[in-house]
């Protein structure tokens, strides 16, 4: 059964950062590519990053230059570290593999 556990969510200001972690379980992590995805209040899913087997990485343009996905496949744990954080950036957060989604986290950026 996949398993997707994120963590690290929180309220922080305006311009804080903030490092999210999903820990994954139940397939083999170091073979699949893995997103981070968020749901604004009110609004639908948004596809955040994605970064492949080879670690290879993109982005949505609006967290370009801000956010860095990255994984350990030793740990079995995805990452997302968010710079440079705005209001706009308040959503839950949720890892994602194929169709199957963590509960997320929430990220709240406001002063």
């Amino acid at each position: 059964e996949v398993q997707l556990v994120e963590s690290g969510g929180g309220l922080v200001q305006p311009g804080g950062s903030l490092r999210l972690s999903c820990a994954a379980s139940g397939f083999p992590f170091r073979l699949y590519a893995l997103s981070w995805v968020r749901q604004a209040p009110g609004k639908g899913l948004e596809w955040v990053s994605t970064i492949d087997m080879y670690s290879v990485t993109t982005y949505a343009e609006p967290v370009k230059g801000r956010f860095a996905i990255s994984r350990d496949n030793a740990k079995n744990t995805l990452y997302l570290q968010m710079n440079s954080l705005k209001p706009e950036d308040t959503a839950v957060y949720y890892c994602v593999r194929g169709s199957s989604r963590g509960q997320g986290t929430q990220v709240t950026v406001s002063s």
